[in-house]
């Protein structure tokens, strides 16, 4: 085993993110659906891509996202996601933020992920992602040495499409266990948790201590509109539930607790990221100790942050703005 230790190791689909502005009748005519992420082929992905004007790029991909902001956050951070060894691949390692341990595949069967993401004045976004070689990721992929030495290791749900996918994470939620940390996962995509229930909740109930997701992911999960009645479940489910509910405030479940976090209200730029920056500020305050609704705060924070400008990352000093409202 190393002696290096992380406070954050997460696990995901490692996309490039490309970000364009645009407007709903470029939206229409494009085929495109809006406000949702949807999964397209390499051919799709190519002519969408031609259609971008004044293109942004930069890592992304649900959990890397997270990943850097807790890196931004100042903490010790590990990503362990598949790209191949391209240019895109190598930007991507080199400009994630925190510790890549995965070298970039040299002549890897797929191309590195991609994601167009089309922004319209209203701040929604619009995910087209061709998954190419991110979506390969298996076991083999999956150091125990990095996840054992890992405080907090944290799961992208949209792995969980693929049976290897699905290994590679029980491998590593038992390592970082094993190595005394806490596993959990992103739900991220209620079609995901459609397609995946039975495995889902298998491996809530029997190898994580926690899980986010937002009201529609927790109540597809369960299979009810009734997202009190889904949390009841969860509650019984899952030591630590998270859920965020846009606007509203998050709740925190946590045994017979109960917590409420407030949101303060902000006009969106660009929502981009606002679940994966909110998983970033509640795990720097479950990774450093603070109480949940202390945890709860930072991650809606990070969330106003992020959703206040282009781009799914942090731009700010985000350790300031923590400051400023007596976190830490």
């Amino acid at each position: 085993m190393t002696d290096q230790r992380y406070q954050i190791v997460g696990i995901g689909n490692a996309i490039v993110d490309v970000l364009s502005h645009s407007d709903d009748h470029f939206l229409d005519m494009m085929g495109i659906e809006k406000g949702i992420m949807q999964l397209v082929e390499r051919e799709r992905a190519e002519l969408l891509y031609a259609a971008m004007r004044e293109r942004v790029e930069a890592p992304g991909g649900s959990v890397g996202n997270t990943v850097a902001g807790a890196a931004a956050l100042g903490l010790s951070t590990a990503f362990i996601g598949r790209v191949r060894d391209d240019a895109l691949g190598r930007s991507y390692a080199e400009g994630l933020g925190g510790s890549f341990p995965n070298p970039p595949v040299k002549g890897g069967e797929l191309p590195t992920s991609r994601s167009m993401i089309f922004v319209t004045p209203d701040g929604e976004r619009s995910m087209n992602t061709y998954l190419g070689i991110s979506a390969e990721l298996g076991p083999e992929d999956v150091s125990e040495e990095v996840t054992g030495a890992a405080e907090v290791l944290f799961l992208e749900g949209y792995l969980f499409d693929k049976d290897k996918g699905k290994e590679a994470f029980l491998k590593a939620a038992r390592a970082t266990k094993a190595g005394g940390g806490k596993a959990g996962i992103a739900l991220s995509d209620p079609f995901c948790v459609n397609r995946h229930r039975v495995d889902f909740l298998r491996l809530i109930q029997s190898e994580l201590d926690y899980v986010i997701g937002n009201r529609h992911e927790w109540c597809a999960l369960y299979e009810t509109e009734d997202l009190e009645a889904a949390l009841e479940k969860a509650r019984a489910d899952c030591p630590l539930v998270v859920c965020t509910r846009s606007g509203e405030p998050v709740v925190i479940l946590s045994g017979e607790t109960r917590i409420e976090v407030p949101v303060h209200t902000v006009v969106p730029v660009d929502a981009t990221g606002a679940g994966d920056q909110f998983a970033a500020g509640f795990l720097f305050g479950l990774a450093t100790g603070r109480d949940l609704a202390t945890a709860g705060r930072m991650g809606c924070v990070m969330a106003e942050e992020v959703i206040g400008h282009f781009g799914a990352r942090p731009t700010s000093d985000v350790q300031a703005l923590f400051r400023a409202e007596g976190l830490i």
